[in-house]
């Protein structure tokens, strides 16, 4: 078993940009791809971005406990990282870098306790989130309603992580993330 970096964050917090500027300035990560019940958005492909599976091969999936940890995130909507994807990323001798949902992070960080760094990307407010969230123009407007309710018990979980960073400027977020990488992996 290798190291892992955990990242979560309520949708629209800027995880997934940060987590994109790490992959590349740090040779050794690689990014675990999550799988997924729903359907790809805008131009995401499978095997890339998610590993798209119906909702009965996704349970399928679960009864076979072919899952590191999953979740319910929506209703009838579920993601999940799966054991082969960690034992592919590990075997090549690679750090795994995770972007998943709140409540994943925190059931990654209590598996694999210290061999994980745990970081919550924290947006500067929940207006500033729900900006961002239509400014996207990827979702429907009840969807964007449900993400910004979720976000707020998701706000409350931040203390449950390793680190904190509060991502109201793009380049201090990732400077700072870049910080605490450097100094978990040494």
């Amino acid at each position: 078993m290798g190291k892992l970096v955990i990242f979560s964050a309520p949708s629209g917090s800027g995880k997934t940009t940060i987590v994109r500027e790490l992959l590349k300035r740090f040779d050794c990560f690689e990014f675990s791809i999550s799988a997924t019940s729903r359907m790809p958005r805008g131009e995401e492909r499978d095997g890339v971005d998610y590993y798209f599976l119906s909702n009965d091969e996704f349970r399928a999936r679960v009864e076979r406990d072919e899952f590191v940890e999953w979740e319910e995130v929506y209703a009838g909507t579920c993601y999940g990282t799966l054991r082969s994807e960690m034992e592919r990323i590990w075997s090549k001798g690679n750090v795994i870098l995770f972007d998943v949902d709140v409540m994943g992070g925190i059931n990654l960080k209590h598996l694999f306790g210290d061999d994980a760094c745990s970081v919550f990307i924290m947006p500067p407010s929940v207006e500033e989130l729900e900006r961002r969230l239509r400014g996207r123009g990827t979702d429907a407007e009840d969807v964007i309603r449900k993400r910004i309710d979720k976000a707020e018990f998701e706000l409350s979980k931040a203390s449950e992580f390793d680190f904190t960073v509060v991502n109201d400027d793009l380049q201090e977020a990732v400077d700072e993330t870049v910080e605490i990488i450097a100094n978990f992996l040494k």
